[in-house]
Parts: structure tokens; C-alpha cells; sequence
């Protein structure tokens, strides 16, 4: 059985796409281009594919990831390229590779996200992360299906800048642009129990230094993946599958040893 480990994006309109849409419409490609699936076992077989941390509803992403297993053998490239074909423009394959390592789940630890905020300064949004970060602990509140749930949101915030726009990400935001003001929030927020979104960072904004939004953020993902305390950066899930031995490789070291 051979694992493969998928890159994929959310861009545009897509990005309100649910978990579950994205879950639908990955099936359907998989059906499209005749992947040779493994399936479980049991009274019910299902696919064998194993989504990890998917992005809330409504924001975009350039790093979500997710692992399917393989019954036959596939170049990984040529896989990727025909999941892309059958998806929708937004819901983009970028990157498939060989899973010759364990524990994908395991490495995306943290996120980097980065956040427009289009109506509010840049140096009145900067004051506010300012405020943010002299706090020990920012405490929010967010209903969940279990009820109402308060949570630290200042724990998980390990950096956390706010700047100006240089120049408007895409045609969509250059049209909305029209020389108002638009402050730039990057933050990396370690991925921990409970889950601590953007939103919630917004809302400790709020809290901590009456930051509003007169309009809703554009939230994006840029990446995520194992966080190093003392540098605080992320770095990529996927490198160390792209320099493992294959398994094919292993069991010919093993047969010549």
C-alpha cells in the first residue's frame, strides 16, 4: 500500500467552502481520475484518506494537507496533476509526495496567518498588537456545540506584527483598495487544545484594545507545520518525505546489507 501526501489550497470564493464540501468534492475527484484507492476493512469500506487541520470556513489557505493510501502504485507528480484537473479552479493540488516517513498530523504544529483588515491604520492596528502581547493572558469566549467555551488566546500567540499593505495581494483587493486604509496582521499561532483561531485573536483585539473591524478580515493561511520555539518560524511538513529513502530503496539497502 503506498501513501501519498497531498498539498492543497482555498483561494477566492472557495474559501467558504466547508470542511465537508471539500471532503465531497475531493471524493469525486478521486472517482474522476480512477485513483486505485485502498479501502478500510469492515461492513462499510470507505476510502482511505486522512484530512489534517483543515482551515475554518471562510478563510483561505495555502497549506492544508491531507494524506489517501494507495492499492497500486502511482507517480506522484502525475497523481497530483489529474487530482488538480478534476477539482475546482480555488481547490488547487500544489504539491504530492511519496509518505516515507509517519506522523503527518503530528508535525503541523503551528500556523502562520495573515490577516487584511481593510478600513483600519496600520499604526492604530499595531498599537492594539502592542496591548495584545503586554497581556499574560488574553481570555475570549466562543460558542461551540458543547456551549459557550473561555479560552487563553494569548498562550498560543507566539509572534505577531501589524504593517501596512506594500501592494494589494490580488486584482480583487486592488479594486476595493481605493486609498483607504488596510493594516496587515501576521501572527503565528501554535495549534493547541482548545484551538485558537484568527477570529479569536481578533476578538482578544478587542478586548484588550477595542480594535473593530468595520468590515469583515480576509484571513489566509500561509503555512503551517513544525514550530521551533527558539527561532519561531514553521517550517515545511512535507521536506522530510522529499529526503527519506523510498521504501524501495530501503529494501534494497536491506537485501544488499
Amino acid at each position: 500500500m503506498q501513501r501519498i501526501r497531498l498539498r492543497y489550497t482555498k483561494r477566492g470564493r472557495l474559501r467558504f467552502t466547508s470542511h465537508r464540501d471539500f471532503q465531497r468534492a475531493f471524493e469525486r475527484a478521486l472517482r474522476r481520475s480512477a485513483v486505485p484507492m485502498a479501502y478500510s476493512a469492515g461492513f462499510t469500506p470507505h476510502p482511505k484518506v486522512s484530512y489534517a487541520n483543515a482551515a475554518p470556513t471562510g478563510t483561505a489557505s495555502e497549506a492544508e494537507y491531507l494524506e489517501i493510501a494507495l492499492a497500486e502504485h502511482r507517480d506522484p507528480e502525475e497523481l497530483r496533476a489529474a487530482l488538480d484537473a478534476s477539482l475546482p479552479d480555488g481547490l488547487d493540488i500544489t504539491e504530492a509526495v511519496e509518505a516515507r516517513t509517519s506522523g503527518l498530523a503530528e508535525r503541523l504544529q503551528a500556523s502562520i496567518w495573515e490577516l487584511r483588515l481593510p478600513g483600519v491604520a496600520a499604526a492604530d492596528a499595531a498599537d492594539a498588537v502592542e496591548v495584545f502581547l503586554g497581556r499574560e493572558s488574553v481570555e475570549v469566549e466562543r460558542r461551540t456545540k458543547n456551549g459557550v467555551r473561555s479560552f487563553d488566546t494569548r498562550a498560543a500567540v507566539a509572534s505577531f506584527t501589524a504593517e501596512s499593505p506594500a501592494t494589494p495581494a490580488t486584482s480583487e483587493q486592488a479594486n476595493r483598495s481605493d486609498g483607504a486604509p488596510c493594516a496587515i496582521l501576521r501572527l503565528v499561532v501554535r495549534h493547541q487544545t482548545p484551538a485558537v483561531r484568527p477570529d479569536d485573536v481578533l476578538s482578544g483585539l478587542r478586548a484588550t484594545a477595542d480594535l473593530a473591524t468595520p468590515v469583515p478580515p480576509e484571513v489566509t493561511r500561509l503555512a503551517q507545520g513544525p514550530f521551533d520555539e527558539e527561532t519561531g518560524s514553521v517550517a515545511d511538513p512535507l521536506a522530510s518525505d522529499r529526503t527519506a529513502p523510498s521504501r524501495a530503496a530501503e529494501a534494497q539497502l536491506s537485501g544488499s546489507a
